[in-house]
């Protein structure tokens, strides 16, 4: 496993992605960085980290003969690697926010980014942006994030956090490609958070509404059971989990 560690940096998935295209950057090669000026987190967001006081990482994975059409799985190989990283650390209350965020009680503590490089029907490799709050105590009010340090009290080495997460990342693949695909979605769902509980949600014509999370579908949408026994599916566009 190659790691290639940055003071600073516009963002880890970015440098790494110039790195493939520029290089033969080899499978599961890391890109980590100090401090990351742009870093980005799904739907366009941003993503805000104190430099030197997080885990902001990138991993490049190549496949050989993964299909486009299941590229929801890597959602669930990297949630469940993080996931089992962070529970050896026995950081309470562990819940997995579909599609790929990950939670201690409501609050979240990890976000994950997925690049897909693809060829016809197959995807080529991925780019893998994970940011992980370690070290930080303050987020100037941001609702529901917190830390490592916040949850624990503790001060971790973010070497280690590396070292911790890149074994477990390259093990739950070891796991999928052995043929374990539906026993990782089976895990997924069981830490899946509101899941089989009332929720609030807000669709894309900002309505609010009450439904219960049944499950996620093959291509990675949220299965919301809403009045009536109405079942319903929905993309990361439609649908925001208000709690």
């Amino acid at each position: 496993m190659q790691i290639i560690k940055l003071d600073a940096i516009d963002s880890t998935n970015l440098y790494l992605k110039k790195l493939m295209f520029n290089t033969q950057a080899l499978d599961y090669t890391i890109v980590v960085a100090d401090k990351q000026t742009s870093g980005r987190g799904q739907m366009g967001t941003t993503w805000v980290s104190e430099g030197g006081k997080n885990l902001t990482f990138s991993i490049l994975k190549k496949f050989n003969n993964l299909e486009v059409s299941d590229q929801f799985e890597l959602n669930i190989c990297i949630s469940m690697a993080i996931f089992r990283s962070l529970n050896e650390l026995k950081i309470p209350d562990l819940k997995i926010k579909w599609p790929n965020d990950i939670l201690s009680g409501s609050n979240k503590i990890c976000g994950v980014l997925i690049e897909n490089i693809l060829s016809g029907s197959k995807i080529q490799a991925s780019i893998i942006g994970i940011g992980l709050n370690v070290n930080q105590i303050s987020f100037n009010n941001l609702p529901n994030v917190s830390s490592l340090k916040l949850i624990t009290g503790i001060q971790y080495d973010l070497d280690e956090l590396l070292k911790i997460m890149a074994k477990n990342i390259s093990a739950v693949f070891d796991h999928y490609f052995a043929g374990n695909q539906q026993n990782l979605k089976t895990q997924y769902l069981e830490h899946l958070f509101r899941k089989d509980k009332a929720s609030t949600f807000l669709n894309n014509s900002n309505t609010m509404f009450t439904g219960i999370i049944r499950n996620v579908t093959n291509e990675g949408k949220l299965l919301v059971e809403e009045e009536d026994e109405i079942f319903k599916e929905y993309d990361l566009k439609e649908l925001k989990l208000l709690y």
